[in-house]
């Protein structure tokens, strides 16, 4: 179903500090960053964030009553608070892929003692929530997703690709920016090589070029460069490196595998909030998913871009969350 949401601007919830916060330590190595905030003994939500490799944020948990709901995020692996960091060369990121992910989720679940949540996935993060919720289906109340994705290669492909003949001028930077020995490889394949080189000035410099370009189809807002948090090299770094580690290999996904899998969803009340002039995750994603996911409701929201924060995203958030709060 397809409904429109008002788009009065929203009063998110005030900013809060986590009550708790720790690493869960798996057998691999990996050190996995959690942070809980809100109701310590209220209704249990997870916040996954995108990117890949964006890491939590302090605004994503203003989207839901801190008086009603326990709220668990944490750093996805080589993300800032999670170790080994993937800006780190030595991190050879080959015990980070999307099961990698999934496998931390339940860990986490599991040592929180928590039985079931609603699952909040934003961009990338909606890619991860339907990864796992099609995995472990009795362990997911209900579903929250805001432009979606299902990290197919058409998706990736317009990301770095087929977007230019919206955004000319950065894509003549963006691939202008590739060796002349590399520019014969798609744009991904091309910055996987950038990002990985022996040079660490050829890695920093790879990891801007790739965030210059992104910053231009982020929201449907006027941009002013790049955003505050993507001035700081060292994030942009580990957030680049592992964008293209995962996209370079399809997120270890089967192509179109999340859509053609959507009917393990049944039972699972999901919302699928999405931006018509969303330029990195096309409307035609979360409209093919919506079709696919019986129960499923579809919020396109008019002139809203890809981010959260975009007029009418965030107040869709907030009235999905509560409308979940009522009845989870």
């Amino acid at each position: 179903m397809t409904e429109q949401m008002p788009t009065t601007p929203p009063t998110l919830f005030p900013a809060l500090a986590p009550y708790q916060a720790g690493f869960l330590d798996r057998p691999d190595g990996n050190r996995i960053f959690f942070a809980l905030s809100g109701n310590p003994a209220g209704k249990p939500v997870l916040l996954l964030h995108g990117g890949p490799g964006s890491g939590m944020s302090d605004s994503a948990r203003r989207h839901f009553d801190p008086a009603v709901w326990r709220i668990i995020q944490f750093d996805q692996r080589g993300c800032g608070k999670s170790t080994p960091n993937a800006g780190d060369f030595r991190n050879d990121l080959a015990n980070n892929t999307t099961q990698h992910l999934i496998g931390d989720i339940e860990a986490l679940r599991k040592h929180l003692q928590v039985e079931s949540w609603l699952v909040f996935g934003s961009s990338w993060g909606a890619t991860l929530a339907l990864v796992y919720a099609q995995a472990f289906s009795g362990q997911v109340r209900a579903i929250i997703l805001a432009g979606v994705t299902t990290t197919r290669w058409a998706e990736i492909d317009w990301l770095y690709n087929g977007l230019s003949i919206f955004l000319p001028e950065a894509w003549e930077k963006f691939v202008a920016a590739i060796p002349e020995p590399l520019r014969d490889r798609h744009p991904v394949s091309a910055y996987h090589a950038l990002l990985n080189d022996d040079h660490p000035a050829t890695r920093q410099k790879a990891a801007f070029d790739w965030h210059h370009w992104e910053t231009g189809s982020i929201s449907a807002e006027p941009q002013a460069g790049l955003p505050a948090r993507w001035q700081d090299a060292a994030f942009v770094l580990a957030r680049a490196r592992l964008c293209v580690h995962y996209f370079e290999n399809r997120a270890w996904l089967e192509d179109g595998q999340l859509l053609r899998e959507a009917y393990r969803l049944a039972g699972i009340p999901g919302v699928l909030i999405q931006g018509r002039l969303d330029l990195q995750g096309p409307p035609a994603t979360a409209f093919d998913l919506a079709k696919a996911w019986p129960g499923s409701e579809l919020a396109m929201i008019e002139n809203a871009g890809h981010s959260t924060a975009d007029r009418g995203m965030t107040e869709a958030i907030m009235v999905a969350a509560n409308r979940f709060a009522d009845h989870a």
